[in-house]
């Protein structure tokens, strides 16, 4: 059984503690999170690995996306595979059009089976609008826009298409 903290990035408090079975794949960890917080599950979703300061790494789609199906997906990842220890974090990005981001964390694992997953604790109601999200690139200090001046290229007028 596992103990797993669910948190949406909000402003607002919401937060879900459910316990599931350790033997579930990310896919039924995806179904089982989209329902507690009042989703369907139809929309597209990912986790993502993190670090213990939340720093995004490789990413585990819900369909494997490759030409041959052999690339990683939610159903080919087994949860006390995927996450063995407690702390261990995903994020959890639900419908790509809204961007509803949680961040999920193992708070407690042991060997007692369940047969259900159980929601032991409910903080806050889900906002009826996902939250904006920015995303911001870093400033490269060789940035692309800094390597040319507007003076190195032609105008357009100037070029002659017949010639191509």
């Amino acid at each position: 059984m596992y103990k797993v903290r669910v948190i949406l990035d909000t402003k607002e408090d919401v937060i879900r503690t459910l316990t599931v079975n350790n033997a579930i794949n990310l896919e039924e960890l995806h179904l089982i999170i989209a329902k507690a917080f009042g989703f369907n599950g139809q929309e597209m979703a990912s986790f993502y690995r993190a670090d213990h300061e939340w720093n995004q790494g490789e990413e585990i789609p819900l369909f494997d996306m490759s030409e041959f199906g052999e690339a990683i997906s939610m159903s080919t990842c087994v949860l006390k595979e995927t996450l063995p220890n407690t702390n261990d974090k995903l994020i959890y990005v639900y419908d790509f059009f809204k961007m509803w981001s949680f961040y999920v964390e193992v708070i407690d694992r042991n060997n007692e089976l369940l047969t259900e997953p159980k929601i032991l604790m409910s903080i806050g109601q889900v906002p009826d609008e996902a939250p904006e999200k920015e995303f911001i690139a870093e400033k490269n200090e060789d940035s692309f826009e800094d390597q040319f001046d507007d003076n190195d290229f032609e105008s357009l007028d100037d070029i002659d298409f017949d010639n191509y």
